[in-house]
């Protein structure tokens, strides 16, 4: 199952800054950048979980969500919006089948650890966006 770990959750909103007016906004799932970005945290959390070849950047995870609620906060979004939208539970299982269904499209099986290292170490080789958030043991 993928989740957006609590860890990762309370990292993102640690780093909260004040936040512009709040005038109509798309919702964040519908920033590229944002949902993008979130994805990415999700997926390398998943395989360094499922995978114990493979290690998290966690620094490099942090900085990339740092980013993220910085540019979440330029957009317009308050800390509460942000702190509601990583915390939702419909979120969250959105992400959870939007993440299933890209591992099973690149070859995982959500039943095999090994195929996770495969996935992960293919990742890292490519410098993908997952991958530079992952690292080989």
């Amino acid at each position: 199952m993928l989740t957006v770990k609590p860890f990762l959750t309370a990292i993102l909103i640690a780093v909260a800054l004040p936040a512009a007016g709040a005038e109509a906004r798309p919702s964040m799932r519908d920033v590229p950048e944002i949902e993008d970005g979130l994805f990415a945290v999700a997926i390398a959390d998943k395989v360094r979980d499922e995978c114990s070849s493979i290690s998290a950047r966690m620094l490099r995870a942090y900085m990339m969500l740092q980013r993220l609620k910085s540019r979440a906060n330029e957009l317009g979004y308050s800390d509460e919006e942000i702190r509601a939208y990583v915390e939702s539970d419909t979120e969250k299982a959105r992400m959870r089948a939007k993440g299933e269904a890209f591992l099973i499209r690149n070859g995982v099986a959500l039943d095999n650890p090994a195929s996770f290292c495969d996935f992960g170490h293919r990742e890292i080789a490519k410098n993908s966006a997952i991958g530079a958030l992952l690292r080989a043991k």
